[in-house]
């Protein structure tokens, strides 16, 4: 798929959908982890030259607009957002140069496909079933893919994420594994109410974590 960006728009949708195939391979091959809570763990998300052309084609910091939510009480005090998004859905990577949007196009495209959010709804039904129940798979959930970028001064608390959202998913995108120390921190919660650090997600090229939201997914 190295000639990704040069496709015609129906060649494209050929190629999200061969994408698509791909990472939902990479969830079904992904680590089931039960503590703190049950989750995923990805260690190889998408195909190498793929990878290779997210990090060379990223967007630049202007074409990112800030995040809303419990990021917006950590801006910086000349007004720098410390969390910044693009939805990577067509009317908002319209702007983009070509082939920049030509590939976030594709991956946009296979992150939203029903292949992806089956795959993610089958090897997440632990926890779906404990905060839907057993027909958890009739629930409507559809995918919205955000590319995010932080920068020094970004910071969230322990919190569970907002019950309108059914699965919480995060793909890393660094170009090497300088700073794995700064990824995602699960808590476990202890009978007095307290909710120390349990474990850490490495924050490393093309990796990336999964669960199905519910009131014990307390995540940093």
């Amino acid at each position: 798929m190295d000639q990704i960006t040069t496709l015609s728009s129906g060649e494209r949708r050929q190629a999200a959908e061969r994408l698509a195939d791909y990472v939902a391979q990479s969830v079904d091959n992904a680590r089931a982890v039960e503590k703190p809570f049950f989750h995923l763990e990805f260690d190889h998300v998408f195909p190498d030259d793929i990878y290779a052309e997210i990090l060379r084609l990223m967007p630049e910091s202007r074409d990112y607009r800030p995040m809303h939510g419990r990021s917006k009480g950590h801006d910086l005090d000349d007004g720098t957002h410390t969390r910044v998004k693009i939805d990577l859905f067509p009317e908002y990577i319209r702007n983009l140069p070509p082939e920049k949007r030509a590939l976030w196009d594709v991956v946009g495209r296979a992150l939203t496909s029903d292949t992806v959010r089956r795959a993610f709804m089958r090897r997440l039904a632990p926890g779906l079933a404990k905060r839907f129940g057993a027909e958890f798979g009739k629930v409507g959930m559809y995918p919205i893919p955000i590319l995010t970028r932080d920068i020094p001064g970004y910071l969230i608390t322990p919190h569970t994420d907002t019950h309108w959202k059914g699965i919480t998913v995060q793909l890393y995108l660094p170009e090497t594994d300088a700073n794995t120390d700064i990824g995602t921190i699960f808590h476990e919660v202890k009978p007095d109410g307290t909710k120390p650090k349990h474990s850490q997600m490495r924050f490393a090229p093309n990796t990336g974590y999964a669960f199905a939201v519910g009131t014990d997914t307390w995540h940093s």
